[in-house]
């Protein structure tokens, strides 16, 4: 999956000399937390977030005190090292950036101009998506030693079945002999499958269900 798929493109901007003021309304307007700053080429030159704007307001017991600091330019708040992605970009490859660079927003330019962004919440989305968790149906993970092949072995299991298989996530075990191999099916009673992948000698972690044949 590419960044072009889950980005969004009607993006609230700022230019540098718009003021601090008016990025708050824009917050508040679009109920957003990231507010891209960019020039009269649409070029990212900044970016201006609610937190940034919560360390320059008043507290409450002094709401009115320093108003004037709303007028400020949001250059003046607008942080410059701003990262940024491109729309061919993988996802995953935009995931490890999030997390190598503690961001939770990525401003995305083609031919240096802005055409999009992407947030923590959009990636959490496309998780959802893609491991099928939002859509009913029963997880499966499977402990199997680390060799090629292992995956389709296992999947003919669940074929016998005429089971559907709506997505697959496989990460390394504790002991790297091995790995694990997370399922989700479309079925909401998986104990024959289970029962089939066991009887077959592979290790079902999950669920392990009392009475299931080892």
């Amino acid at each position: 999956m590419i960044v072009e798929q889950i980005m969004k493109t009607n993006v609230a901007t700022l230019q540098p000399h718009q003021t601090i003021a008016e990025a708050m309304q824009l917050l508040k307007q679009h109920r957003i937390r990231h507010l891209p700053i960019v020039d009269d080429e649409q070029h990212v030159v900044g970016i201006v977030t609610d937190r940034d704007i919560r360390d320059v307001s008043p507290s409450i017991f002094h709401a009115c005190e320093h108003l004037e600091d709303f007028e400020k330019p949001v250059s003046t708040i607008m942080k410059t090292d701003v990262i940024t992605g491109h729309p061919l970009d993988f996802v995953e490859e935009i995931a490890a950036l999030f997390y190598e660079h503690r961001i939770s927003c990525l401003p995305i330019t083609k031919d240096g101009k802005l055409v999009g962004i992407i947030t923590e919440t959009d990636l959490l989305y496309t998780l959802v998506q893609l491991t099928g968790a939002h859509q009913p149906g029963s997880q499966i993970e499977v402990k199997v030693p680390n060799l090629s092949g292992m995956l389709s072995e296992v999947t003919a299991v669940f074929a016998k079945r005429n089971v559907n298989i709506a997505s697959v996530l496989v990460y390394p075990d504790k002991d790297e002999r091995y790995k694990i191999l997370v399922f989700r099916i479309q079925t909401m009673n998986p104990i024959q499958v289970i029962a089939d992948l066991k009887n077959a000698g592979y290790t079902v972690l999950w669920p392990n269900l009392p009475g299931v044949s080892s």
